[in-house]
Parts: structure tokens; C-alpha cells; sequence
């Protein structure tokens, strides 16, 4: 039977057993509509608010609200285009290296006409803090800085207490889309002065289609659904309660188990970086240098290789990982990432992401090590005689 070795948990995570468990009930008898005012709906809606206190409570947030989305995605939209859409007037700020829903959603806000700006990063994937000082003290308008928690293809964390005292001194609205960072590292976000997260359910072993933004503070959003004003009225439509519950589930397992969890991934992934390196010691490891990454991702950029013949292999393989970011519909592009750290050309192109997750062991990290040198050599031989 073929090994099979999944390394994208930075795409998806499988759903945890304590989450299938928990969710189970509201996919069954408990099915409630939670805007019911019967018996049913009223399950539902102590369901749905006792979920979004759990994950304010992991987050440390007394005095905030939780809007629940359908993803990462739709929270990082709401965030940009709801304060676009509240504040005409309204500068965008975004470090180079968002995940692509923020930026679309900030290149949609400049073809209405929105100023936006992009903070550009170092070799490392860290962000140019001058620059950021300075686009804030250019004028005095309403602002929105966006500036990712941790990013997405490199797992390199952004100095983001910094860049939120610096949004702090100059009156500017700080979101951040802590998708990836959420489980992951130790964070509350009570302690800081970040007014907008960004989260989804599925990075963390819950299910899809659930995801949350957290406002902290007077932040003014318009909404992008209209219906029944539902989530205080920035999110209307029916709450999925089955992944609501899941969601919090989620997070409160994940928290539990996070500095062990982090220890353990952050082992293996050095361990995998190493093993990679002797075999091929040509190869990029991407914020390698950076003062932080997050444990479980690694971004490793192969020269001379046709990117979209390994990964072919390593599927045949069993080896499960993706091009750059797996957010892109199935493409194999260039990262944007890997070219705003100053690679070009095949470079960034051959930039592959492996992420490791719950459900990792030692024995995917030597099957993965031994496997991806000995197929790279392969693509780079027959490539030469063709």
C-alpha cells in the first residue's frame, strides 16, 4: 500500500476527533435556526454565543466583538472593505506580503479610487518598519493598516506589537490576519493594541467555511452581506452553528495543546530543513534568518527544477504539499512572497511550502527528507537528456 504523507496543514488541517465529536449534535437533533425564537432556534443561539465567548476568552478579550464569517478570507474582506466602504476618504497601508485576500481586496479599494500603499519587507519577509512610519505620518486621514500576525508560504511573524504602537501613536486602525499565527503561537490579543484579527476554523483542525473577524474598540465597518442582520448586523445569513461549535472547539483544543504542540512541530520542521539541506545543499530555505517563524512551515525554493513535475512526483509519492501558497485556485505561479524577499525568476517560481500539523510524525519527516532529493535529482537528469 502507498505511504501517503500529508505536509499542507497550512492549507487545511483534517478536522480533529474533539471537533467531529462536538460538532455532531447540530448536525443532528440540535439543527435549530439560532434567529428561532422556539426551543430550537434557542439551542442554537446559546450554541453559537456560548462558542464566541470561548474564543474571545482564548484570545484574551474582554471588550470585543466576534463576527463570524464563512472564512479567513471574508474576515480579511470585511476588514478592508468594510472600513473602505465606512470611510470614503480612507488611506490602505498593507505590508507586500499579505495573504492574497487582503490584497485584492485593497487593489479593489484603489480602482474606487482609495489611496493604498504597500509596506515592502527585507530579505527575511520581515516588514520595513521606516517605511511604515513614514507613510503614517504623511497626512492625517482615516487609516487602515494591515499587517498579516505570520505569513502564510514562509511562517516568518511580523514585529507586529511594533507596528501596532506605531498605528497607536498615529491614530491608524491596525488589522491583522492571524489565520496561520492562531494555535500556534502565544498571543493575547487583549494585550495589544491590534482592533481587527482576522481567523478561520480549518487551519486549526476544525472545519471550513467558518471563520471570524474580532473588532476591538470604536471601529466602524460597513457590512458586504445584507439580509437579517445577523452578527451585529455586519454579517447577515443564517450562522453555521454545526461549524461555530466546531470552530471553538478548535481553538480551545489547540490552545490547550500549544506550547507542547509548538515544541514538538518546531523539532520536526528543523528536522526536515536539515535533512533537506544535506541532500541539497543548493536550496533556499525562505525567513530561514528571520527573527521568528512560525514551527510547523517551511518555504524552500529548488533551483533548476521544473516545480510542477516535482510536485506531480511527489504526489505519485504520497507526498502532499503545495506550490508558494495553496490559496490560488490549483495554479503554479511565482509567489509574491518569495519575489517581495528579492528572488526573481526561477527562484520564486520554484518555491515549494511544507506544513506540518497534528497528525505529523517522524516517520513522514525521514519519508519526505529521503524522497524529495532522490526525485529533484530525477526531474534534473531527465530534464538534461531531453
Amino acid at each position: 500500500m502507498r505511504r501517503t504523507v500529508y505536509l499542507d496543514y497550512a492549507a487545511t488541517s483534517p478536522i480533529r476527533p474533539q471537533v467531529r465529536g462536538a460538532m455532531g449534535p447540530f448536525n443532528d437533533a440540535a439543527f435549530g435556526n439560532p434567529s428561532s425564537i422556539h426551543a430550537h432556534g434557542r439551542d442554537a443561539r446559546v450554541a453559537v454565543e456560548a462558542a464566541r465567548r470561548r474564543i474571545l476568552g482564548a484570545l484574551g478579550v474582554s471588550d470585543g466583538r466576534l463576527i463570524f464569517t464563512g472564512s479567513g478570507t471574508e474576515s480579511d474582506n470585511l476588514a478592508l472593505l468594510g472600513f473602505g466602504r465606512r470611510h470614503p476618504d480612507a488611506r490602505i497601508i498593507c505590508s507586500a506580503v499579505e495573504h492574497k485576500a487582503v490584497i485584492a481586496a485593497a487593489a479593489a479599494l484603489q480602482a474606487r479610487g482609495r489611496q493604498v500603499h504597500s509596506i515592502p519587507v527585507n530579505e527575511h519577509g520581515v516588514l520595513d518598519l521606516q517605511v511604515l512610519e513614514a507613510l503614517l505620518s504623511a497626512e492625517e486621514r482615516p487609516t487602515l493598516v494591515s499587517v498579516m500576525w505570520a505569513n502564510n508560504e514562509t511562517g516568518v511573524v511580523q514585529p507586529i506589537e511594533r507596528v501596532a504602537a506605531l498605528c497607536q501613536a498615529r491614530g491608524a486602525i491596525l488589522h491583522s490576519d492571524a489565520v496561520q499565527a492562531m494555535g500556534k503561537l502565544d498571543f493575547r490579543l487583549g494585550d495589544t493594541a491590534v482592533q481587527m484579527l482576522s481567523l478561520s476554523a480549518h487551519k486549526l483542525g476544525g472545519p471550513k467555511g467558518i471563520g471570524a473577524l474580532v473588532v476591538c474598540g470604536p471601529v466602524e465597518l460597513e457590512p458586504l452581506v445584507y439580509g437579517g442582520g445577523q452578527e451585529s448586523g455586519l454579517r447577515s445569513g443564517t450562522e453555521n452553528v454545526a461549524g461555530i461549535v466546531g470552530f471553538a472547539e478548535a481553538v480551545a483544543v489547540s490552545s490547550a495543546e500549544r506550547e507542547r504542540e509548538s515544541a514538538r512541530l518546531h523539532a520536526l520542521r528543523d528536522r526536515l530543513e536539515a535533512g533537506l539541506r544535506e541532500a541539497l545543499p543548493e536550496i533556499v530555505v525562505n525567513g530561514a534568518a528571520a527573527p521568528q517563524r512560525l514551527p510547523h512551515i517551511t518555504s524552500i525554493s529548488i533551483p533548476d527544477v521544473d516545480i510542477e513535475s516535482l510536485l506531480t512526483a511527489l504526489d505519485l509519492e504520497g507526498v502532499c504539499v503545495s506550490s508558494g501558497s495553496a490559496c490560488t485556485t490549483g495554479s503554479v505561479e511565482a509567489s509574491h512572497v518569495a519575489r517581495a524577499m528579492g528572488l526573481d525568476g526561477d527562484w520564486a517560481r520554484n518555491t515549494i511550502r511544507l506544513s506540518l500539523g497534528w497528525g505529523t510524525e517522524a516517520e513522514d519527516i525521514e519519508y519526505v527528507s529521503a524522497t524529495l532529493p532522490k526525485l529533484v535529482r530525477r526531474i534534473r537528469d531527465f530534464t538534461a537528456r531531453a
